[in-house]
């Protein structure tokens, strides 16, 4: 009896406590109800300043512009420029995609968004360029800042002389990441010089703006530009946020060999940012020019011989009815144009490769790696066009019993490649792939070209890598690439030399499906027609 008194004097408190619970609520509720409500209505009220623009990337002609030259801060879409300088220092050798870059106490505090490293960790170069391209981390992008520059500041000015270099006379960087700072300006134009600069200057890295998730430490990270699958064509490149800003993005789109770059500034949300950088495409990709006649985008030291290459190359062809793939990077829009019939970046229309013989050296058993060279140093990876098609090409072969491999020069005469042999199984090793050229006192008779469309995926400064590569893509591939030849090719530009991995003797259709599967496994991959 006493027992069940208590239970029954329990249930009473409980009630009486869960009652006045209600009551507190319910009072409390008009309280938080115009709490929401304010919200709500600040929300609505968030109009940061909008700017736009879109640039037609073949022609360099400004296709919409709305307060394009209005100082913007940049948010985000300051880790553009962080990356131009990592990259530029990963082409020039001086830093590798394999590099352990340490962690400062500095870049840890930073603020979110981030991969939130400890002071004294260490990350892989390729590991915080995804990171930078996906989640925007700004820990990450001290980090690169510290490694190249030694700290951030001075890093800062590195990015504003570049942006100067580069014709982005409005814009000032204060810091590597974005984070707000008063003195941190751009605008619309200069962003869109940037997205074009990126993607001319350094193909063979820009496709990491493509990476639409990014595993790390067990988990996926996704990309914050949610056009990437969504919208036709759209390869990359940033977007961006801080309250002063508003949502940003910097966006570069390939649809049927037309090829622009879309800005938008002070988007009140993602989404509407979003859609307000859709209408733009849709308005304008279809009356885009298909042919790229515009001179690259370069530093300013570079501008006037980059301009005088790229007229002259164009005298010279402009009554041949060549095919070839890549066309001239983009400068401002101010730089004087000149006809091209040089197809679209990632465009699938072939290319004719220069004509070169290979002189044959037979003092003795030798071997060699098979050459059938392209215009240029400059058009690797992804489709670009070339800086000059006066490159100097020479066939290394290796003397047995020499100390040192023998140079052939050779001349852009007949095609004349020398006899290969390939095996074709996709486990086939650099050695295997390499060319056999039997011994003979007297001279070989010319060898036929090879056959059918080829198919590039990458330039690559070290011979080995370049094979190290192609069995990659053999082994991405499986079946697709079963059957073709792979082999390397060298050529030389001053002091540079580059090795391009190739495979031939596919037919178009197979060419293009190798291709498509390749670029899924963050492979660049461009045709070349035979």
């Amino acid at each position: 009896m006493l027992f069940g008194g208590g239970v029954f004097q329990r249930g009473l408190r409980c009630s009486a406590i869960g009652l006045a619970t209600v009551l507190t609520l319910t009072a409390l509720s008009p309280d938080a109800h115009a709490r929401r409500s304010h919200r709500a209505k600040s929300a609505e009220s968030y109009q940061p300043a909008y700017s736009s623009i879109v640039v037609d990337a073949n022609s360099g002609a400004v296709m919409q512009a709305t307060n394009a030259d209005a100082p913007r801060h940049p948010a985000s879409l300051t880790k553009i420029m962080t990356l131009y300088l990592l990259f530029e220092r990963l082409e020039q050798g001086k830093i590798k995609l394999s590099t352990e870059v340490p962690v400062s106490a500095h870049a840890a505090v930073q603020a979110p968004s981030k991969l939130g490293l400890k002071p004294g960790d260490s990350i892989r170069v390729e590991t915080a360029i995804r990171a930078i391209v996906t989640k925007s981390a700004n820990d990450v992008a001290v980090i690169v800042a510290e490694a190249i520059g030694g700290d951030e500041p001075a890093f800062a000015k590195m990015m504003t002389a570049k942006a100067r270099a580069l014709g982005m006379n409005q814009t000032t960087y204060r810091n590597a990441s974005g984070l707000p700072d008063d003195q941190q300006i751009t605008t619309a134009r200069d962003q869109a010089i940037l997205g074009r600069a990126i993607q001319d200057r350094f193909p063979n890295y820009y496709h990491y703006f493509a990476t639409r998730t990014f595993e790390y430490r067990g988990h996926a990270i996704r990309n914050h530009n949610h056009l990437l699958g969504t919208v036709d064509g759209v390869d990359g490149i940033k977007t961006g946020y801080i309250h002063d800003s508003g949502f940003n993005i910097v966006t570069s789109v390939r649809r049927a060999n037309h090829h622009l770059i879309a800005v938008v500034f002070g988007g009140r949300s993602a989404p509407a940012r979003d859609a307000r950088v859709r209408s733009l495409i849709d308005n304008n990709i279809n009356i885009a020019a298909v042919k790229r006649t515009a001179p690259p985008v370069v530093e300013g030291w570079e501008t006037a011989s980059a301009r005088k290459e790229h007229i002259d190359k164009n005298k010279k062809e402009k009554d041949k009815d060549d095919d070839r793939t890549g066309s001239a990077p983009v400068r401002v829009a101010s730089v004087t144009r000149a006809s091209s019939d040089a197809p679209l970046p990632g465009s699938t229309d072939p290319i004719k490769p220069n004509a070169v013989k290979t002189v044959a050296v037979h003092p003795g058993s030798l071997r060699t790696a098979a050459l059938t060279p392209l215009p240029s140093e400059s058009q690797h990876l992804t489709p670009t066009p070339p800086e000059s098609t006066s490159a100097t090409i020479t066939t290394v072969v290796t003397v047995k019993g020499e100390q040192s491999p023998a140079i052939a020069p050779s001349a852009p005469t007949a095609p004349e490649p020398p006899v290969t042999k390939s095996d074709p199984s996709p486990n086939a090793t650099p050695a295997k792939m390499a060319s056999a050229v039997p011994s003979a006192p007297a001279p070989e008779p010319a060898a036929k070209p090879r056959s059918g469309w080829i198919i590039q995926i990458g330039a690559l400064p070290d011979e080995k890598e370049a094979w190290q590569r192609l069995e990659l893509a053999q082994t991405k591939t499986k079946d697709l690439l079963r059957k073709a030849d792979p082999f390397t090719e060298r050529i030389e530009k001053g002091d540079k030399v580059l090795f391009r991995a190739r495979f031939a003797g596919l037919e178009k259709n197979q060419a293009e499906a190798a291709c498509k599967h390749l670029r899924r496994s963050d492979i660049p991959c461009m045709l070349v027609k035979n």
